[in-house]
């Protein structure tokens, strides 16, 4: 059976966020020869009422066809932002017609929100101790709001597990297409973000954003240097030569980097070894130690030392799990 995916839609909902888990969870097909082409997910949206309109922060309402009966059968809930949140952003505290709702979900369902639906997951108890993120613009107010939370501001998702939590808007498109890679492996992954023409994996996290979205143009960018390092990952890369690429001092292109990407140049190289690995160890027969080097490690336990910090799993774990089957692969 299809792994059932609930969407919360709740009254002063943006349309784009609902439509998120439709487009990735509904488009996600199976590459395997004997299923071939069928859906990975069932996806329906729900309220918290009867079925019945549910207005958005636009001007029209959406008819939603199921209640908050859909959260009993859900493997997944999905809880995208609402402007209007009253006590829930205000004070913390779930409606009676949320919690009763809330009250639905089966132990072990799991537990994703979009932007500032993190509200609704903490008002309900399911982010007391836990790692989370929301809408940079609302993280210190979501702090305030729980300080049992532990919040990052700086990332574009956290995966905790069985509860999982996105940043503003777009990145539930990232954390949507982790969730597809997670369950399915990163080909299926990748065929859903190229036919919904994003990038499968976006470097940084909210940093990136917060100040200068976009460079200003008359400041040089790093796009260069990033693109030639992608294409030697498995060859040693000195910061100075990243800097060279863009004809810069390397005080000047670490600053410019971590302004554009959110993180510094070796932390992001280190962010795409790791990430090489994880498709080496997905896609091919390659030994560890082959893997290492490939992906730019040297050897099996540096790799297995960044890998762990990075996933929290060792690589010969990640392959078991995530392998996908030679007819998938690359």
């Amino acid at each position: 059976m299809p792994h059932r995916v609930a969407v919360l839609a709740l009254d002063g909902l943006l349309p784009f966020e609902l439509g998120i888990p439709h487009r990735i969870f509904g488009r996600s097909l199976s590459p395997e020869p004997g299923n071939r082409g069928e859906k990975l997910y069932e996806v329906v949206t729900c309220s918290v009422r009867p079925p019945g309109p549910v207005r958005t922060d636009s001007d029209y309402a959406i008819l939603v066809e199921h209640g908050p009966e859909a959260l009993a059968t859900a493997d997944t809930v999905v809880v995208p932002a609402s402007y209007e949140l009253g006590p829930v952003f205000e004070e913390g505290r779930l409606t009676e017609e949320l919690a009763a709702a809330f009250a639905r979900i089966r132990p072990g369902t799991r537990m994703v929100s979009i932007c500032t639906g993190s509200y609704v997951l903490a008002a309900a108890g399911y982010l007391d101790g836990r790692p989370a993120t929301t809408h940079w613009s609302s993280a210190d107010h979501f702090q305030r709001t729980f300080p049992q939370v532990r919040v990052d501001p700086d990332v574009l998702f956290i995966d905790d597990g069985d509860v999982l939590t996105s940043a503003g808007v777009a990145a539930g498109i990232d954390l949507c297409l982790h969730l597809v890679r997670r369950d399915h492996g990163s080909a299926v992954a990748n065929e859903i973000a190229r036919r919904t023409v994003v990038p499968p994996y976006r470097d940084g996290g909210q940093a990136q954003f917060i100040h200068r979205p976009v460079p200003e143009p008359q400041f040089a960018t790093t796009t260069a240097a990033r693109a030639w390092a992608l294409g030697r990952l498995d060859r040693p890369i000195l910061l100075r030569d990243m800097a060279q690429q863009e004809s810069m001092s390397v005080r000047t292109f670490t600053r410019r980097f971590r302004e554009e990407v959110g993180v510094s140049p070796g932390q992001w190289l280190t962010q795409q070894r790791v990430e090489r690995a994880r498709h080496l160890l997905e896609s091919s027969d390659l030994s560890v130690d082959q893997v290492a080097r490939d992906a730019g490690f040297g050897t099996a336990t540096s790799l297995r030392q960044h890998f762990q910090a990075a996933l929290g799993v060792p690589p010969t774990v990640y392959r078991r799990t995530f392998r996908t089957s030679a007819e998938t692969a690359p």
